[in-house]
């Protein structure tokens, strides 16, 4: 079974400490199952640590500055992403989130391993930062977590931890604008770079409308909107989905989960006191006489446990009464034991490690799959039942609020149809200038108000009286009232009261 890397010295004992969730639910993202979770999370942990350990010696023999710019955890969760990609082009691509092999054979992925001037503009930026500096930024950013926990961590005064953060906000913002200067791009979007910048210094600035309606259609000139603009709350998203790429915004989801239900290690509050498991329930890691870490398991299982929770769930029931989705890793399992492993990833599956102890050895079906990108809280879709009054529409159609909070919300549409499809669209009109930012189990258009959702590839195809449906992020500002104007390939539907 292939273990993790033996920590040579305190700094990769950190490394394991404080990354190891982190890389856990983003390769639970990445895969179809729980046992490939943990397998892929293993191997890219293991080639990041030893890639790691390689720049050190380069930089040790004067060989030159040292080439991994990124702090500790977005530099392992490209490691996933990197080790994502040797298993679609090693052969265990089936192993993967099928959204993800998608991604990987696009020019999306082809931008993170190409020319330096194409890649996203947060993964510059941030790789241009000192790595203090840029890890202060993902902590609070991306990670969610409390500054002084960040500042505890990092060496920091939390007094001043909050002033540091937005002056490397601020610096942050500077090394993008410096990139997107130097970014090729043709007349048109260099005619908008200096208005871009002024438009996004300003919380108060209104865009242009020649300005905005070039963002709509230019995506390089959109993306470095989201990296400049420092209000309103974008950067988080910006940093994640720039940095890791596929599967970024549901990343960033599962983290924000995770730091407020106060699983994370070393949780603390505004005060600056740990607040979270008791001593006896998060033993301190530690680092053994052989360099083994030990005691970090539990805490990691949690706060991944945390991050895997559904929005507004209590009592182990989703708000439509489906099951809670069950973490990847089994609570009595404890981080794996360290040894160097080769980088090829073509063994036998009976060798993968096991997240749950029942299944037996070389049973890596994964019945339940766990690991959907796209999703950040699994959803099953229920028949929608027929109302009380006779209904001759063809489709019936539910709308559920899963969660929302001040400025987001996410939802699913489960629509249940009468007649056999080999194809669907789902269309709706929002009321409330609602705006879709994510979804999964298809893909979504947005004109305007009205959302018109297509099938994924793997389920086109409906049998009659089969129920299906879409889950979505969105964001809402004053009301989110329920949408109108239900449509089935553009047939009116009924809701569900």
């Amino acid at each position: 079974m292939p273990d993790l890397p033996k920590p040579q010295d305190a700094t990769e004992a950190a490394m394991l400490s404080e990354c190891w969730d982190a890389v856990l639910s983003y390769a639970d993202l990445c895969t179809s199952g729980s046992a490939s979770a943990t397998q892929l999370a293993t191997e890219a942990f293991t080639h990041g640590i030893q890639e790691a350990r390689a720049d050190e010696a380069r930089a040790g023999r004067g060989a030159g500055r040292r080439v991994l710019r990124l702090p500790r955890t977005p530099f392992l969760l490209t490691a996933v992403r990197s080790t994502a990609a040797s298993w679609e082009a090693h052969g265990q691509g089936h192993r993967l989130d099928p959204d993800l092999r998608l991604w990987l054979n696009s020019d999306k992925a082809a931008r993170y391993t190409g020319p330096p001037l194409h890649r996203p503009l947060a993964l510059r930026g941030l790789s241009d930062m000192q790595e203090p500096d840029a890890a202060l930024l993902w902590l609070a950013e991306v990670e969610a977590l409390p500054l002084p926990m960040v500042a505890r961590r990092l060496g920091l005064d939390p007094a001043s931890a909050a002033e540091e953060l937005s002056e490397v906000r601020a610096l942050f913002r500077d090394r993008c604008h410096r990139n997107h200067l130097d970014t090729p791009m043709d007349a048109g979007c260099r005619s908008y770079a200096r208005l871009l910048d002024a438009v996004t210094r300003s919380p108060g600035a209104e865009t242009p409308e020649d300005l905005s309606r070039h963002l709509a259609t230019c995506v390089d000139c959109a993306e470095a909107a989201a990296c400049l603009r420092l209000h309103g709350g974008g950067l988080p998203s910006a940093l994640a989905g720039g940095v890791i790429g596929w599967g970024g915004l549901a990343y960033l989801e599962r983290r924000r989960r995770a730091s407020e239900a106060g699983l994370a290690p070393g949780r603390a509050d505004a005060s600056g006191t740990d607040r979270g498991l008791s001593p006896s329930r998060e033993p301190k890691p530690r680092v053994g006489r052989t360099g083994m870490l030990v005691g970090a398991g539990l805490v990691s299982v949690l706060a991944l446990a945390a991050s895997l929770m559904p929005f507004g769930s209590e009592g182990g029931e989703l708000a439509q009464g489906e099951p809670v989705r069950q973490p990847v890793s089994d609570p009595d399992i404890s981080l794996p034991t360290v040894a160097p492993q080769p980088t090829d990833t073509s063994g036998d599956p009976s060798e993968l490690p096991r997240a749950d102890a029942s299944r037996t050895p070389g049973d890596d079906s994964d019945p339940e799959p766990q690991g959907e990108g796209s999703s950040p809280a699994r959803v099953t879709h229920r028949p929608v039942e027929p109302g009380k009054s006779e209904d001759s529409s063809s489709c019936r159609v539910r709308y559920e609020i899963v969660n929302e909070w001040p400025d987001g919300f996410q939802a699913t549409v489960t629509v249940t149809s009468t007649q056999a499809l080999d194809d669907w669209r789902i269309g709706w009109t929002f009321q409330d200038g609602q705006q879709v930012t994510q979804m999964w189990d298809g893909s979504y258009d947005q004109d305007g108000s009205r959302v018109t959702a297509s099938a994924a590839d793997y389920n086109r195809s409906v049998a009659a009286d089969g129920t299906f449906g879409v889950g979505f992020l969105g964001s809402w500002e004053g009301d989110n009232s329920t949408p109108r104007n239900f449509t089935l390939n553009g047939d009116g539907c009924t809701t569900a009261g």
